[in-house]
Protein backbone atom coordinates (compact mmCIF):
# COMPACT_ATOMS: atom_id res chain seq x y z
CA UNK A 1 0.00 0.00 0.00
CA UNK A 2 1.17 3.69 -0.69
CA UNK A 3 -1.52 4.71 1.57
CA UNK A 4 -0.68 7.33 4.95
CA UNK A 5 -3.05 5.52 6.79
CA UNK A 6 -2.61 1.99 6.17
CA UNK A 7 1.54 3.11 6.89
CA UNK A 8 0.35 4.55 10.46
CA UNK A 9 -1.61 1.18 10.88
CA UNK A 10 1.71 -0.76 10.54
CA UNK A 11 3.30 1.35 13.04
CA UNK A 12 0.57 1.29 15.57
CA UNK A 13 0.59 -2.75 15.07
CA UNK A 14 4.75 -2.50 15.89
CA UNK A 15 4.02 -0.20 19.12
CA UNK A 16 5.29 2.49 17.20
CA UNK A 17 2.78 5.20 16.97
CA UNK A 18 2.15 7.76 19.76
CA UNK A 19 -1.29 9.39 19.36
CA UNK A 20 -1.48 12.93 21.22
CA UNK A 21 -4.42 15.02 21.56
CA UNK A 22 -4.81 19.06 22.85
CA UNK A 23 -1.53 20.01 21.34
CA UNK A 24 -1.47 23.65 20.54
CA UNK A 25 -0.65 24.66 16.80
CA UNK A 26 2.04 27.40 17.45
CA UNK A 27 5.11 25.78 18.94
CA UNK A 28 4.01 23.29 21.47
CA UNK A 29 3.93 20.56 18.90
CA UNK A 30 7.06 21.09 17.65
CA UNK A 31 8.74 21.13 21.14
CA UNK A 32 6.53 18.42 22.19
CA UNK A 33 8.55 16.18 19.43
CA UNK A 34 11.71 17.30 20.31
CA UNK A 35 10.67 16.54 24.20
CA UNK A 36 10.10 13.03 22.93
CA UNK A 37 13.47 12.43 20.88
CA UNK A 38 15.48 13.83 23.45
CA UNK A 39 13.73 11.74 26.10
CA UNK A 40 12.88 8.36 24.36
CA UNK A 41 15.94 6.07 23.40
CA UNK A 42 12.66 4.81 20.30
CA UNK A 43 11.39 7.46 19.18
CA UNK A 44 7.90 7.33 18.17
CA UNK A 45 6.13 8.26 15.16
CA UNK A 46 3.57 10.99 16.24
CA UNK A 47 -0.03 11.36 15.17
CA UNK A 48 -1.80 14.85 17.12
CA UNK A 49 -5.22 15.02 17.05
CA UNK A 50 -7.52 17.81 18.85
CA UNK A 51 -5.41 20.80 17.91
CA UNK A 52 -6.05 23.74 19.59
CA UNK A 53 -8.17 26.15 17.47
CA UNK A 54 -9.26 22.92 15.11
CA UNK A 55 -11.48 20.27 14.95
CA UNK A 56 -11.18 17.03 16.00
CA UNK A 57 -9.93 14.80 12.78
CA UNK A 58 -7.84 17.71 11.02
CA UNK A 59 -4.31 16.24 12.28
CA UNK A 60 -0.93 16.39 12.10
CA UNK A 61 1.57 13.10 11.59
CA UNK A 62 5.08 14.12 12.26
CA UNK A 63 8.56 12.23 13.36
CA UNK A 64 7.54 9.60 10.60
CA UNK A 65 10.69 7.68 10.06
CA UNK A 66 12.67 8.32 13.19
CA UNK A 67 13.85 4.51 13.72
CA UNK A 68 15.56 2.31 11.64
CA UNK A 69 12.47 -0.49 11.94
CA UNK A 70 9.64 2.07 10.42
CA UNK A 71 12.26 3.55 7.88
CA UNK A 72 12.64 -0.29 6.71
CA UNK A 73 9.25 -1.13 6.61
CA UNK A 74 8.76 2.38 4.57
CA UNK A 75 11.30 0.61 1.78
CA UNK A 76 10.20 -3.20 1.66
CA UNK A 77 12.97 -4.13 3.88
CA UNK A 78 11.05 -5.92 6.70
CA UNK A 79 10.80 -4.16 10.01
CA UNK A 80 13.34 -6.17 12.45
CA UNK A 81 16.79 -4.89 11.53
CA UNK A 82 20.04 -3.08 13.67
CA UNK A 83 21.22 0.26 11.59
CA UNK A 84 24.20 -1.39 10.07
CA UNK A 85 21.65 -4.00 8.63
CA UNK A 86 19.89 -1.87 7.12
CA UNK A 87 22.43 0.31 5.53
CA UNK A 88 24.17 -3.24 4.32
CA UNK A 89 20.97 -4.73 2.87
CA UNK A 90 19.88 -1.43 1.74
CA UNK A 91 23.40 -0.44 -0.13
CA UNK A 92 22.35 -3.96 -2.16
CA UNK A 93 19.26 -2.77 -2.57
CA UNK A 94 19.36 0.51 -4.56
CA UNK A 95 21.88 -1.38 -7.07
CA UNK A 96 18.43 -3.63 -8.22
CA UNK A 97 15.99 -0.76 -8.38
CA UNK A 98 14.42 -0.73 -11.46
CA UNK A 99 11.83 2.07 -12.09
CA UNK A 100 8.95 1.38 -12.72
CA UNK A 101 6.40 4.14 -14.06
CA UNK A 102 3.34 5.25 -12.08
CA UNK A 103 -0.17 3.84 -12.89
CA UNK A 104 -2.56 6.90 -13.78
CA UNK A 105 -6.04 6.78 -11.98
CA UNK A 106 -9.11 9.09 -13.75
CA UNK A 107 -9.82 8.97 -9.63
CA UNK A 108 -9.04 8.65 -5.99
CA UNK A 109 -9.66 9.62 -2.30
CA UNK A 110 -7.23 12.92 -2.87
CA UNK A 111 -10.81 14.60 -3.93
CA UNK A 112 -13.40 14.08 -1.51
CA UNK A 113 -12.81 17.46 -0.75
CA UNK A 114 -12.39 20.31 -3.17
CA UNK A 115 -12.12 24.61 -2.20
CA UNK A 116 -11.45 26.78 -5.33
CA UNK A 117 -11.75 30.52 -5.23
CA UNK A 118 -12.97 32.50 -2.53
CA UNK A 119 -13.52 28.97 -0.32
CA UNK A 120 -9.42 28.93 -0.29
CA UNK A 121 -8.96 28.73 3.30
CA UNK A 122 -5.22 27.26 4.21
CA UNK A 123 -5.13 28.51 7.25
CA UNK A 124 -8.17 25.77 8.01
CA UNK A 125 -5.59 22.97 8.45
CA UNK A 126 -3.23 22.63 11.46
CA UNK A 127 -0.24 24.12 9.90
CA UNK A 128 2.38 24.40 12.99
CA UNK A 129 4.81 27.54 13.64
CA UNK A 130 7.78 25.00 13.99
CA UNK A 131 10.32 27.55 15.74
CA UNK A 132 10.18 30.28 18.19
CA UNK A 133 12.15 32.67 15.59
CA UNK A 134 10.55 31.14 12.48
CA UNK A 135 9.00 33.90 9.86
CA UNK A 136 5.42 32.24 10.02
CA UNK A 137 3.79 29.32 9.77
CA UNK A 138 5.33 26.76 7.29
CA UNK A 139 2.47 24.36 6.07
CA UNK A 140 5.54 22.66 3.39
CA UNK A 141 8.41 21.04 5.60
CA UNK A 142 7.60 17.01 4.62
CA UNK A 143 6.39 18.03 1.28
CA UNK A 144 5.93 16.87 -3.02
CA UNK A 145 6.67 20.13 -4.65
CA UNK A 146 5.76 18.83 -8.53
CA UNK A 147 6.77 20.69 -11.41
CA UNK A 148 7.45 19.94 -15.13
CA UNK A 149 10.54 21.40 -17.47
CA UNK A 150 8.77 22.96 -20.28
CA UNK A 151 11.25 22.43 -22.25
CA UNK A 152 11.81 18.81 -22.12
CA UNK A 153 8.64 17.84 -21.00
CA UNK A 154 9.70 15.51 -17.41
CA UNK A 155 8.25 15.70 -14.02
CA UNK A 156 10.32 16.48 -10.88
CA UNK A 157 8.96 15.59 -7.12
CA UNK A 158 11.17 17.33 -4.96
CA UNK A 159 10.77 18.60 -1.06
CA UNK A 160 11.28 22.31 -0.81
CA UNK A 161 9.77 24.36 2.20
CA UNK A 162 6.48 26.65 1.97
CA UNK A 163 5.35 28.89 4.26
CA UNK A 164 1.40 30.26 4.91
CA UNK A 165 1.21 33.97 3.55
CA UNK A 166 -2.34 33.96 3.27
CA UNK A 167 -5.37 32.14 2.86
CA UNK A 168 -4.35 31.30 -0.57
CA UNK A 169 -1.09 32.45 -1.30
CA UNK A 170 1.87 30.43 -0.30
CA UNK A 171 5.80 31.33 0.01
CA UNK A 172 8.00 29.14 -1.99
CA UNK A 173 11.87 28.53 -1.17
CA UNK A 174 14.20 26.21 -3.71
CA UNK A 175 17.68 26.17 -3.04
CA UNK A 176 19.91 27.23 -6.32
CA UNK A 177 20.75 24.09 -8.26
CA UNK A 178 17.65 21.74 -7.23
CA UNK A 179 15.76 20.82 -10.33
CA UNK A 180 12.68 22.81 -9.29
CA UNK A 181 14.86 26.17 -8.84
CA UNK A 182 15.78 24.91 -12.82
CA UNK A 183 12.23 24.49 -13.91
CA UNK A 184 10.92 27.60 -12.48
CA UNK A 185 14.03 29.79 -13.73
CA UNK A 186 12.85 28.24 -17.53
CA UNK A 187 9.71 29.44 -17.13
CA UNK A 188 10.80 33.10 -15.77
CA UNK A 189 13.38 33.65 -18.26
CA UNK A 190 10.68 32.84 -20.86
CA UNK A 191 7.84 35.27 -19.07
CA UNK A 192 5.56 32.52 -18.58
CA UNK A 193 3.85 31.44 -14.94
CA UNK A 194 5.43 28.72 -13.41
CA UNK A 195 2.63 25.83 -12.79
CA UNK A 196 2.91 23.92 -9.44
CA UNK A 197 1.34 21.06 -7.47
CA UNK A 198 1.88 20.06 -4.06
CA UNK A 199 0.95 17.38 -1.95
CA UNK A 200 0.81 17.79 2.17
CA UNK A 201 0.20 14.45 3.19
CA UNK A 202 1.14 11.57 1.95
CA UNK A 203 3.51 7.99 2.65
CA UNK A 204 6.40 8.17 3.86
CA UNK A 205 7.83 6.87 0.75
CA UNK A 206 7.17 9.58 -1.28
CA UNK A 207 9.28 11.79 0.94
CA UNK A 208 12.19 9.70 1.31
CA UNK A 209 12.58 9.82 -2.53
CA UNK A 210 11.63 13.45 -3.09
CA UNK A 211 14.43 14.78 -0.81
CA UNK A 212 17.29 12.07 -1.14
CA UNK A 213 19.62 11.18 -4.14
CA UNK A 214 17.48 9.62 -7.56
CA UNK A 215 19.31 9.18 -10.28
CA UNK A 216 19.27 11.88 -12.79
CA UNK A 217 16.47 12.00 -15.59
CA UNK A 218 14.43 8.98 -13.26
CA UNK A 219 10.87 10.19 -12.35
CA UNK A 220 10.74 9.77 -8.42
CA UNK A 221 7.03 8.52 -8.53
CA UNK A 222 8.41 5.78 -11.41
CA UNK A 223 11.59 5.42 -8.51
CA UNK A 224 9.57 4.90 -5.73
CA UNK A 225 7.63 2.40 -7.88
CA UNK A 226 10.90 0.36 -8.39
CA UNK A 227 11.67 0.30 -4.79
CA UNK A 228 8.26 -1.04 -3.71
CA UNK A 229 8.40 -3.60 -6.87
CA UNK A 230 4.78 -2.12 -8.52
CA UNK A 231 3.75 0.97 -9.85
CA UNK A 232 2.54 3.73 -7.18
CA UNK A 233 -0.92 5.30 -8.12
CA UNK A 234 -0.84 8.51 -9.34
CA UNK A 235 -3.71 11.09 -10.33
CA UNK A 236 -3.55 14.18 -12.70
CA UNK A 237 -4.10 17.27 -11.21
CA UNK A 238 -7.62 18.88 -13.13
CA UNK A 239 -5.81 22.44 -13.39
CA UNK A 240 -1.90 21.39 -14.02
CA UNK A 241 -1.98 18.09 -15.65
CA UNK A 242 0.75 17.71 -12.76
CA UNK A 243 0.35 14.13 -11.41
CA UNK A 244 -0.01 14.35 -7.51
CA UNK A 245 -0.08 10.66 -5.10
CA UNK A 246 -3.98 10.00 -5.72
CA UNK A 247 -4.20 8.53 -2.36
CA UNK A 248 -2.59 12.30 -0.73
CA UNK A 249 -3.88 13.75 2.12
CA UNK A 250 -4.22 17.32 1.09
CA UNK A 251 -2.90 18.88 -2.19
CA UNK A 252 -3.14 21.98 -4.18
CA UNK A 253 -2.56 23.61 -7.90
CA UNK A 254 -1.14 26.77 -8.37
CA UNK A 255 0.75 29.24 -10.38
CA UNK A 256 3.56 31.10 -9.45
CA UNK A 257 3.90 34.55 -11.82
CA UNK A 258 7.46 36.19 -12.51
CA UNK A 259 8.08 38.95 -9.92
CA UNK A 260 5.21 38.20 -7.66
CA UNK A 261 7.26 37.95 -4.46
CA UNK A 262 6.70 38.39 -0.26
CA UNK A 263 9.29 38.04 2.25
CA UNK A 264 10.11 34.99 3.22
CA UNK A 265 11.42 33.08 6.32
CA UNK A 266 13.78 32.60 8.31
CA UNK A 267 12.83 29.30 8.73
CA UNK A 268 15.31 26.81 11.58
CA UNK A 269 16.65 24.78 9.18
CA UNK A 270 18.58 21.23 9.16
CA UNK A 271 21.88 22.26 10.13
CA UNK A 272 19.45 23.29 13.38
CA UNK A 273 20.46 26.85 12.56
CA UNK A 274 18.88 29.62 10.94
CA UNK A 275 21.40 29.88 8.52
CA UNK A 276 19.61 32.54 5.71
CA UNK A 277 17.42 35.83 6.80
CA UNK A 278 14.18 36.95 5.62
CA UNK A 279 14.22 37.88 1.86
CA UNK A 280 11.87 38.08 -0.99
CA UNK A 281 10.59 34.82 -2.75
CA UNK A 282 8.24 33.72 -5.32
CA UNK A 283 4.36 33.24 -4.44
CA UNK A 284 2.53 30.32 -5.54
CA UNK A 285 -1.37 31.60 -5.94
CA UNK A 286 -3.29 28.98 -5.02
CA UNK A 287 -6.02 27.98 -7.73
CA UNK A 288 -7.40 24.73 -5.75
CA UNK A 289 -7.08 22.64 -2.54
CA UNK A 290 -7.77 19.21 -2.47
CA UNK A 291 -8.17 17.16 0.76
CA UNK A 292 -9.44 13.64 2.73
CA UNK A 293 -12.06 13.52 4.86
CA UNK A 294 -10.28 13.93 8.22
CA UNK A 295 -7.05 15.31 7.01
CA UNK A 296 -3.32 14.33 7.77
CA UNK A 297 -0.62 17.20 7.43
CA UNK A 298 3.00 15.56 7.14
CA UNK A 299 5.55 17.45 9.32
CA UNK A 300 9.55 17.13 9.13
CA UNK A 301 9.95 19.98 12.08
CA UNK A 302 14.14 20.02 11.08
CA UNK A 303 15.08 20.40 14.57
CA UNK A 304 18.66 20.51 15.85
CA UNK A 305 20.27 16.94 14.31
CA UNK A 306 20.68 15.58 18.06
CA UNK A 307 17.08 15.92 18.12
CA UNK A 308 15.62 15.66 15.20
CA UNK A 309 14.27 13.04 12.38
CA UNK A 310 17.17 12.54 10.52
CA UNK A 311 18.10 8.76 11.23
CA UNK A 312 17.03 8.03 7.41
CA UNK A 313 19.10 10.63 5.67
CA UNK A 314 21.60 9.41 8.13
CA UNK A 315 20.98 5.17 6.75
CA UNK A 316 20.61 6.11 3.32
CA UNK A 317 23.44 8.50 2.90
CA UNK A 318 25.52 6.15 4.70
CA UNK A 319 24.52 3.10 2.09
CA UNK A 320 25.15 5.51 -0.72
CA UNK A 321 28.84 6.83 0.07
CA UNK A 322 29.55 3.06 0.85
CA UNK A 323 28.71 2.33 -2.75
CA UNK A 324 30.36 4.85 -3.75
CA UNK A 325 33.82 3.74 -2.38
CA UNK A 326 33.31 0.23 -3.92
CA UNK A 327 32.63 1.27 -7.32
CA UNK A 328 35.58 3.60 -7.01
CA UNK A 329 38.00 0.49 -6.12
CA UNK A 330 38.59 1.06 -2.64
CA UNK A 331 39.00 -2.25 -0.94
CA UNK A 332 37.87 -3.73 2.40
CA UNK A 333 35.67 -0.90 3.44
CA UNK A 334 34.41 -2.66 6.69
CA UNK A 335 31.73 0.57 7.02
CA UNK A 336 30.46 4.15 6.34
CA UNK A 337 28.73 6.00 9.15
CA UNK A 338 26.89 9.59 7.80
CA UNK A 339 26.98 10.94 11.90
CA UNK A 340 22.67 11.83 12.42
CA UNK A 341 23.59 14.43 14.94
CA UNK A 342 25.65 16.41 12.33
CA UNK A 343 23.57 16.28 9.41
CA UNK A 344 25.60 16.07 6.41
CA UNK A 345 28.83 17.87 7.97
CA UNK A 346 30.31 14.84 9.48
CA UNK A 347 30.99 11.27 7.54
CA UNK A 348 33.15 8.11 9.64
CA UNK A 349 34.69 5.47 7.32
CA UNK A 350 35.75 2.23 8.91
CA UNK A 351 38.51 0.15 6.77
CA UNK A 352 41.00 -2.53 6.95
CA UNK A 353 44.54 -1.13 5.96
CA UNK A 354 46.26 -2.35 3.04
CA UNK A 355 48.37 -0.16 1.63
CA UNK A 356 50.08 2.90 1.76
CA UNK A 357 47.94 6.14 0.79
CA UNK A 358 44.45 3.71 1.88
CA UNK A 359 42.77 5.60 4.80
CA UNK A 360 43.65 8.79 2.52
CA UNK A 361 42.26 7.09 -0.65
CA UNK A 362 38.96 6.82 1.59
CA UNK A 363 38.44 9.78 2.87
CA UNK A 364 39.25 11.50 -0.73
CA UNK A 365 36.18 9.49 -2.29
CA UNK A 366 33.71 9.23 0.49
CA UNK A 367 34.04 13.45 0.79
CA UNK A 368 33.87 14.29 -3.16
CA UNK A 369 31.46 11.48 -4.21
CA UNK A 370 27.70 12.56 -5.15
CA UNK A 371 26.46 11.39 -1.76
CA UNK A 372 28.81 13.06 0.15
CA UNK A 373 30.03 15.93 -1.52
CA UNK A 374 27.03 18.23 -0.37
CA UNK A 375 27.83 20.30 2.19
CA UNK A 376 30.31 18.29 3.94
CA UNK A 377 32.62 19.41 6.56
CA UNK A 378 34.90 16.06 7.89
CA UNK A 379 35.62 12.90 7.01
CA UNK A 380 37.48 10.66 9.56
CA UNK A 381 38.45 7.38 9.12
CA UNK A 382 39.52 4.70 11.34
CA UNK A 383 40.56 1.14 11.54
CA UNK A 384 37.96 -1.74 11.57
CA UNK A 385 38.26 -2.63 15.26
CA UNK A 386 36.44 0.80 15.96
CA UNK A 387 32.26 1.00 16.25
CA UNK A 388 31.80 3.94 14.14
CA UNK A 389 27.90 4.01 15.65
CA UNK A 390 29.59 5.42 18.90
CA UNK A 391 30.60 8.45 19.49
CA UNK A 392 33.34 7.75 22.63
CA UNK A 393 34.79 5.06 20.44
CA UNK A 394 35.11 7.59 17.24
CA UNK A 395 36.59 10.41 19.64
CA UNK A 396 38.81 8.09 21.27
CA UNK A 397 40.39 6.72 17.85
CA UNK A 398 40.43 10.42 16.85
CA UNK A 399 42.38 11.29 19.88
CA UNK A 400 44.95 8.21 20.12
CA UNK A 401 45.76 7.24 16.59
CA UNK A 402 45.70 10.68 14.82
CA UNK A 403 48.56 13.68 15.34
CA UNK A 404 47.28 17.22 13.33
CA UNK A 405 50.42 18.20 11.28
CA UNK A 406 50.27 13.93 9.74
CA UNK A 407 46.60 13.35 9.48
CA UNK A 408 44.81 16.22 8.32
CA UNK A 409 44.81 17.44 4.89
CA UNK A 410 42.56 20.27 3.92
CA UNK A 411 40.64 20.59 0.89
CA UNK A 412 39.32 23.83 -0.36
CA UNK A 413 36.97 25.11 -2.79
CA UNK A 414 34.59 22.23 -2.26
CA UNK A 415 30.64 22.07 -2.91
CA UNK A 416 28.68 24.25 -0.50
CA UNK A 417 25.44 25.71 -0.55
CA UNK A 418 22.77 28.67 1.15
CA UNK A 419 22.15 26.90 4.57
CA UNK A 420 25.65 26.58 5.32
CA UNK A 421 25.89 27.81 8.96
CA UNK A 422 30.04 28.65 9.65
CA UNK A 423 30.50 31.03 6.44
CA UNK A 424 29.27 34.60 6.11
CA UNK A 425 26.76 35.20 3.42
CA UNK A 426 29.54 36.64 1.11
CA UNK A 427 31.05 33.36 0.97
CA UNK A 428 28.24 31.02 0.62
CA UNK A 429 28.30 28.30 -1.95
CA UNK A 430 32.32 26.70 -1.75
CA UNK A 431 33.79 25.37 1.62
CA UNK A 432 36.47 24.10 2.95
CA UNK A 433 36.47 20.04 4.03
CA UNK A 434 38.83 18.26 6.77
CA UNK A 435 40.23 14.58 5.82
CA UNK A 436 41.42 13.17 9.00
CA UNK A 437 43.42 9.80 9.26
CA UNK A 438 42.67 8.71 12.64
CA UNK A 439 43.90 5.00 11.86
CA UNK A 440 46.93 3.33 12.82
CA UNK A 441 49.61 4.69 11.13
CA UNK A 442 50.72 2.41 8.49
CA UNK A 443 54.20 2.46 8.41
CA UNK A 444 54.76 1.26 11.61
CA UNK A 445 50.84 0.02 12.44
CA UNK A 446 52.23 -3.57 13.80
CA UNK A 447 54.18 -1.06 16.21
CA UNK A 448 51.28 0.41 17.40
CA UNK A 449 50.42 -0.38 20.89
CA UNK A 450 47.68 -2.35 20.87
CA UNK A 451 44.46 -1.61 22.34
CA UNK A 452 43.27 -2.61 26.05
CA UNK A 453 39.25 -4.02 26.62
CA UNK A 454 38.28 -7.03 25.12
CA UNK A 455 38.06 -7.81 21.52
CA UNK A 456 35.08 -7.51 19.19
CA UNK A 457 35.18 -11.86 19.19
CA UNK A 458 35.42 -11.98 22.39
CA UNK A 459 32.59 -9.78 23.50
CA UNK A 460 30.24 -11.27 21.34
CA UNK A 461 30.88 -14.22 22.71
CA UNK A 462 30.44 -13.41 26.23
CA UNK A 463 27.17 -11.21 25.61
CA UNK A 464 25.65 -14.23 23.46
CA UNK A 465 26.19 -16.39 26.79
CA UNK A 466 25.30 -13.86 29.39
CA UNK A 467 22.16 -12.08 27.17
CA UNK A 468 19.61 -12.26 29.98
CA UNK A 469 21.15 -10.66 32.41
CA UNK A 470 22.45 -8.24 29.78
CA UNK A 471 19.54 -7.42 28.47
CA UNK A 472 17.96 -3.95 29.90
CA UNK A 473 14.57 -5.06 29.96
CA UNK A 474 14.68 -8.48 31.48
CA UNK A 475 14.08 -9.35 34.78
Amino acid sequence: MTELRSWLTEVKNLGQLEEVHGVHWDLELATLIELFNEKRKNRPALLFDRIADYPRGHRVAANLLSSVSRLALTVGLGAKLSEFEFIQKWRRRVKEIIPIEPEVLSEGPLFENVMKGERIDLLSFPVPRWHELDGGRYIGTDDLVITRDPEEGWVNVGTYRITVHTNKRLGLYISPGKHGRVHRDKYFQAGRAFPVAVSFGHHPLYFLVASTDVPYGVNEYAYAGGILGRPVPIIHGPLTGLPLPADAEIAIEGEVLPGDVMPEGPFGEWTGYYASSQRAEPVIQVKAVYYRHAPILCGFPLLKPSSGDTLHFSLMRSALIWNALDEAGVPDVRAVWVHPAAGRFLTVVSIRQRYPGHAKQAAMIASQCRSGAYLGRYVIVVDEDIDITNSDEIIWALSTRSDPVRSIDILKRCWSGPLDPALPQEEKGLSSRALIDATRPYEWRDRFPPASGASRDLKEKVAKKWEKLLDPNGS
